[in-house]
């Protein structure tokens, strides 16, 4: 009899779909496409997409973050952020690396510091 393994796998998306409205924190360990409205912080620890009808009004932590839709707060990615062309991001963005496509909208400020925690920027400045 063969058995099945029930182990997740990396590749494991939760999807907010867009006629879904959350108010409240959303915290996924894997990784996640919104789709719908999130008034409230999300936190991802794998990749997080944030498609065109998305809209979030809050703190965005991930891995990676793809934005296509609308974000008003904070944007902090591990590694790196896509802003697509019909995005549009109100508030301040953290990341490795940034990508902003034509067309895109930011209106904040931009930090590429190797995504340092504060903690580790405040110690290096005791030195």
């Amino acid at each position: 009899m063969a058995q099945k393994n029930n182990s997740s796998s990396s590749v494991d998306v939760s999807i907010l779909s867009s006629g879904v409205k959350i108010e409240g924190k959303i915290y996924s360990e894997g990784n996640m496409r919104i789709d719908g409205k999130v008034f409230g912080d999300v936190t991802v620890n794998g990749n997080l997409t944030l498609g065109d009808s998305s809209e979030v009004e809050g703190d965005v932590r991930a891995m990676n973050v793809t934005l296509s839709g609308i974000v008003k707060g904070l944007v902090e990615a591990n590694e790196k952020v896509i802003l697509e062309a019909n995005s549009s991001l109100v508030g301040e963005l953290t990341a490795k690396i940034l990508v902003v496509e034509e067309g895109a909208k930011f209106d904040g400020r931009s930090n590429m510091n190797s995504a340092k925690s504060k903690s580790e920027l405040t110690d290096a400045g005791k030195k």
